[in-house]
């Protein structure tokens, strides 16, 4: 048994801070990149390269991960969805037919639910080892 505090942070705090690296991970990876590519044939695709987004899920891996780990499952699983579901609706609100909304919707039950998988099989996992 632990005497004394086990965790730095209090939950709250680490719900905070986890949505604000979330928020800062989008701004980094797909939060500069707005324009979308035009194909040869006149499609567009885009605005985000498939390296984009893989480098945006592998910071928030270990992000989640280290909380995971460091006994804050709420707030990886909170703070991760909450900091994504806020910096996609802040970066597609200006679409004008209102559709970004169902995206904000996707990216917020992905989030939620991966988060949900991975953080009590992540604390599990660590802490059968010690």
């Amino acid at each position: 048994m632990r005497i004394g505090l086990s965790k730095p942070l209090p939950q709250p705090l680490a719900i905070l801070v986890l949505a604000a690296m979330a928020m800062a991970g989008w701004a980094a990876w797909l939060g500069w990149d707005q324009i979308r590519d035009v194909q040869p044939d006149g499609s567009t695709t885009g605005p985000y390269q498939p390296w984009q987004v893989v480098g945006l899920v592998l910071t928030l891996l270990s992000l989640v991960c280290w909380a995971a780990s460091h006994e804050y499952e709420a707030a990886a699983i909170l703070g991760t969805t909450a900091g994504l579901t806020v910096a996609a609706y802040y970066d597609w609100s200006d679409d004008g037919s209102g559709l970004f909304m169902i995206g904000v919707i996707m990216v917020m039950i992905g989030t939620l639910v991966v988060t949900g998988l991975l953080s009590p099989l992540i604390a599990f996992c660590t802490r059968t080892k010690h």
